[in-house]
């Protein structure tokens, strides 16, 4: 063997012995993480603490106020003397009443039906309309209704319920009501998907501004009994009745900071979570366990001093719910300094609970890292899965930074059936909430962090163009353009 060869397997065993060493110093790190969670874990009892000072988080009430202020206040308890409040205004919405009567045409047999309002519908309205059987609410049902809807209130399911749209994506409820304003609708009821008589609340806007007709949600049984009266007597009549606010308010997210080294200052990786909630509950679930667990994940960084490359941002987002206001806040402020270009990658946690793996929504490379340090996680914690998947979606603040071409991730998890079925209900509650799955996401998030923060290279971000094949090919566009969010003109 000559010296060159020679000269190439030294280079070689130097270079899988560095590999080693690098992978026997994040195990390591990863066990000091592991253990830290399983004997000091602060994420369940600091949700308790939030829910019990706060309430529900609505953004710009007084309790989302005090949420802000809460969280600032962990954060400084943990030791992070760069806490910062990053103020915005926004128009936020909140409900006054609402009353939904259903009745015969000609008839004065009317039946009260317990409603809520959804957000973002008009500050007042008072409309007695047809009742139209839109099945499902999407663009193959009104399409099918035609012109009948004009002028009409439209009933559809929040999910797919109907034989014939078995296999075909749903759309988000905003999504819906769109389609209904578009097909000529006057009003819209949409039927739940939980039995039980659950009501749930969200917004039917798609910009976050306010829609033109009055939009309301009642439960999966009194969308059934609905649905029934319409074949039985053909022309049921809708009054809907409210009253919202809707103004300006002032909201503030909330950040801290993780220092990387100097070379990779460029590089920040954003962890984020959103802390408002709607007012029908405490929002344990939407999203009380992401919010604590960010905090507890900021607060075992600190804790073990981890090292890392690249800076960490921790941020907890107000106004989520009303159409991702305190993410697009920040996106703004980053393009405007400038500081949007030093955003490398955004990890998102939103419902997060008994994560199996990570979403690399639609980026091969992401894809790769995470499968890659996912095996060396499950090396450490059987109990996770690695099961991985990627698919982009929309609606949480992800999409805020995914629309600018920064790679994002999100835990793949799996929600207990009955904290799903609360989700932006009145039965988003505490008593949902695992301890063991809370401390899961953040053991399980920590090591994932901690090895993207320290890996060799991060996906590189997308440009405009290629942003807009990666949203065409993940089945967004027409999602995007009813959102009024696709930027690219065609």
């Amino acid at each position: 063997m000559g010296i060159k060869q020679n000269w190439y397997l030294v280079l070689a065993l130097f270079l899988f012995s560095a590999f080693l060493n690098r992978k026997k110093s994040r195990q390591d790190t990863f066990e000091k993480i592991v253990s830290e969670v399983n004997q000091n874990g602060q994420a369940y009892s600091t949700l308790d603490e939030l829910i019990k000072f706060t309430g529900h988080r609505l953004t710009g009430s007084e309790n989302g106020k005090k949420a802000e202020g809460f969280a600032f206040k962990k954060f400084k308890s943990f030791g992070y003397s760069n806490a910062e409040y990053l103020p915005f205004k926004t128009e936020s919405w909140s409900r006054k009443s609402v009353r939904l009567s259903v009745v015969p045409a000609n008839s004065d047999n009317f039946r009260e039906v317990e409603v809520v309002s959804l957000a973002h519908s008009p500050k007042a309205a008072s409309l007695t309309a047809k009742i139209i059987n839109c099945k499902d609410g999407l663009e193959e049902d009104f399409a099918n209704v035609g012109d009948e809807l004009k002028g009409k209130i439209a009933l559809f399911n929040i999910n797919i319920q109907y034989p014939s749209n078995r296999g075909k994506g749903n759309l988000h409820r905003s999504e819906k009501t769109a389609l209904a304003i578009k097909y000529g609708a006057s009003g819209v009821i949409i039927s739940n998907s939980v039995k039980g008589g659950v009501l749930l609340t969200g917004t039917a806007s798609v910009t976050g501004e306010l829609i033109p007709i009055p939009a309301v949600c009642i439960s999966y049984e009194s969308g059934r009994n609905l649905k029934k009266w319409i074949i039985d007597e053909k022309n049921i009549m809708g009054q809907i009745q409210m009253l919202n606010n809707f103004k300006e308010v002032r909201a503030r997210n909330v950040s801290v900071k993780h220092k990387g080294h100097k070379r990779f200052k460029n590089q920040k990786i954003v962890v984020g979570a959103h802390l408002d909630s709607w007012d029908l509950a405490n929002g344990a679930i939407d999203n009380g366990i992401g919010a604590a667990s960010v905090m507890d994940v900021a607060r075992v960084f600190k804790k073990l001093k981890l090292k890392t490359k690249r800076p960490i941002v921790f941020i907890l987002f107000m106004g989520e719910e009303q159409g991702r206001l305190g993410s697009k806040a920040l996106i703004k402020d980053l393009k405007a300094t400038g500081d949007i270009d030093n955003v490398a990658l955004m990890l998102n946690l939103d419902m997060t609970s008994n994560i199996l793996g990570f979403n690399a929504y639609g980026n091969p490379e992401v894809e790769n890292l995470i499968s890659q340090y996912g095996k060396e996680i499950k090396e450490i914690d059987e109990n996770y899965q690695n099961l991985n998947i990627s698919k982009a979606g929309l609606h949480s603040d992800q999409q805020s930074f995914m629309l600018e071409g920064i790679p994002v991730t999100r835990p793949n998890k799996k929600l207990a059936q009955k904290a799903q079925d609360c989700y932006h209900a009145d039965c988003d509650s505490f008593d949902l909430v695992s301890r063991e799955d809370i401390n899961n996401n953040v053991k399980y998030t920590s090591m994932m962090l901690y090895a993207l923060a320290n890996t060799d290279k991060l996906p590189a971000r997308q440009t405009s163009e290629e942003t807009k094949e990666h949203l065409t090919n993940q089945n967004l566009k027409e999602a995007l353009i009813l959102g009024k969010e696709w930027f690219w003109e065609e």
